[in-house]
């Protein structure tokens, strides 16, 4: 880089970027130049695209095959391998299922970053590039109004003192002279540079529009991305194979949109970078047939060591005033008392040269290197550092959006499968009678038998806890017919929960040969009972206590 570079220093990531090898479409070597009108760079941005299409292809390869092995692989027939199998399955899709939402909301977010970077740095292109078209505008009208003012107006007043002043040579060969040096101011001002056929402003309202849509259209594939994920997480939620089935179909759409995507930002941040890395080069390239190069030096750079190529005709410029303003002066000293009618061209000369001067103040003031040498530090600084940026953050976002994508896809039809298959199961149970588990039976199906916190281990210790409760009321039942003066004593009520105080009630409600028989974990008589009952009832426990002892006392 050249020692004037002190205000623009180009970032690290562009020369990055640049340092990337370059092929045209034919295999070639290419030159990394910034040069978009010729076909050779073109067709190695274009071939940096195409190694997105590339992997996008290989993508697509990879599903087919994972999809069709999925298709065609059988069951196994080995039933607790098949159960060891969906708790495999079962803990693949939700780790699987868990870990493309992370990685979907985490390119989100980066999208969102480099989306609102990118429009940044074009906010501020557009905006330099306004404020250069301000001053170019400024300049036209300046110099035009300064060619009107001494064409029409500084001529018309001279040619009125010259018929004035006829009868004196002395003043009309004044008066020549003066008009000798308006005609030199003239060509002064047409040495200016005439910007007024470079319309920058169209430049920037193409920029404008065209970043609109750019931002818009990443808006919306964001808001996409997030909906698509969502969804699918709600489909695998609720189990919906109609819901799994379209959003894979829009998972393989977003898919291929996130590496064309990535192509295009690949190769509008390479070559941004190959602009960035030298741009006053390509500048002096397209704009010295209008300006020159050292008008183009003294703008790009801005320092000491380049001179202001308009410095000698603003001087020039300075000099014929100050003279006409000096002969004006002593006009109307020395000639308004000889010629009072020649008073009102001398004030009218007089505040055509003030016009003037101003305008000469103003013309400095623009075509001093400052303000567009800030305006070209401030597009350089918004393209190459926000929006070269931005770029990379959205390139980072389509390679993430693009692993989400794959992993959702290799993901949905699993489910999709399992899914199936539990709806297989319970519809063989339909068949065969059998009532159907619940989802959460189901789930519980999936879960180790051994794991305590269980549920259904829970409730099966209980059940067996009823059976052994029933099984001795029924053994001593059967005593009681051979033994008539044995009645079946109680159980503990210490270990009898309250469900199988309900299941033993439901039990005995209806069935005549248990009506006397005491309600098991309870030291009083129901509430409603008959005399009979109750002495039954007393019978009974004193007669637990003469043959048992205390081993069925509370």
């Amino acid at each position: 880089m050249s020692s004037s570079r002190v205000d623009y220093i180009p970032p690290w990531w562009t020369f990055w970027l640049h340092s990337f090898p370059r092929y045209n479409l034919e295999l070639e070597p290419v030159d990394n130049d910034f040069e978009p009108s010729d076909w050779d760079y073109l067709q190695s941005l274009v071939f940096l695209s195409c190694t997105a299409a590339v992997v996008l292809g290989v993508n697509l390869l990879c599903l087919a095959v994972y999809l069709s092995c999925l298709c065609c692989r059988r069951k196994d027939d080995d039933g607790d391998s098949e159960v060891d199998s969906k708790k495999t399955t079962s803990r693949c899709v939700t780790w699987s299922a868990v870990t493309a939402g992370l990685v979907t909301c985490v390119a989100v977010g980066v999208g969102f970053y480099g989306n609102s970077e990118t429009n940044d740095g074009i906010y501020q292109v557009t905006y330099s590039i306004y404020n250069v078209n301000n001053t170019v505008s400024g300049l036209s009208i300046l110099v035009n109004t300064t060619k009107d003012i001494v064409n029409s107006k500084l001529k018309q007043h001279l040619d009125r003192l010259e018929e004035i002043f006829a009868i004196s040579p002395q003043y009309v060969q004044t008066l020549q002279v003066m008009k000798q040096i308006a005609q030199n101011v003239v060509q002064q001002l047409v040495g200016l540079p005439d910007l007024s056929s470079m319309n920058v402003a169209s430049i920037a309202n193409l920029v404008a529009n065209v970043e609109y849509y750019r931002w818009l259209g990443y808006l919306l594939l964001l808001t996409l991305d997030l909906a698509i994920c969502l969804l699918a997480c709600l489909g695998l939620a609720k189990q919906s194979r109609g819901l799994l089935t379209t959003m894979m179909v829009c998972g393989v759409l977003t898919l291929i949109i996130s590496w064309v995507s990535l192509g295009a930002e690949l190769a509008a941040a390479v070559g941004i970078s190959d602009f960035c890395v030298a741009p006053d080069k390509f500048i002096t390239s397209k704009i010295t047939g209008l300006l020159g190069t050292e008008i183009i030096h003294y703008y790009v750079y801005c320092n000491q060591t380049v001179t202001n190529p308009w410095q000698k005709p603003l001087t020039d410029f300075q000099r014929s005033l100050t003279t006409m303003e000096t002969q004006i002066q002593n006009f109307l000293q020395i000639a308004v008392p000889l010629f009072p009618t020649a008073e009102k061209d001398l004030l009218g000369i007089q505040n055509a040269l003030n016009s003037s001067e101003t305008s000469l103040h103003q013309l400095t003031a623009l075509l001093d290197c400052k303000g567009l040498n800030k305006d070209y530090r401030d597009t350089m600084m918004g393209i190459c550092y926000d929006g070269v940026e931005g770029l990379l953050y959205l390139c980072l976002f389509s390679v993430l959006a693009a692993c989400a994508f794959t992993i959702m896809l290799f993901t949905i039809p699993r489910a999709w499968r399992q899914i199936a298959r539990r709806s297989q199961s319970r519809g063989a149970k339909r068949v065969t009678g059998e009532r159907p588990l619940c989802n959460s039976e189901q789930d519980y199906n999936d879960m180790d038998e051994e794991d305590p916190f269980n549920p259904r281990r829970n409730r099966r210790g209980a059940q067996n806890q009823n059976n052994t409760t029933l099984h001795s009321l029924c053994s001593y039942s059967s005593s009681m017919g051979s033994q008539n003066s044995l009645q079946p004593p109680a159980p503990p009520l210490s270990s009898a929960p309250i469900g199988n105080y309900m299941n033993q009630t439901a039990l005995f409600g209806g069935n005549p040969r248990y009506e006397n028989v005491p309600l098991i974990g309870r030291g009083s008589p129901p509430p409603s009972y008959s005399p009979s009952m109750r002495a039954t009832y007393l019978a009974v426990t004193e007669e637990q206590r003469r043959h048992f002892g205390n081993d069925f006392q509370v």
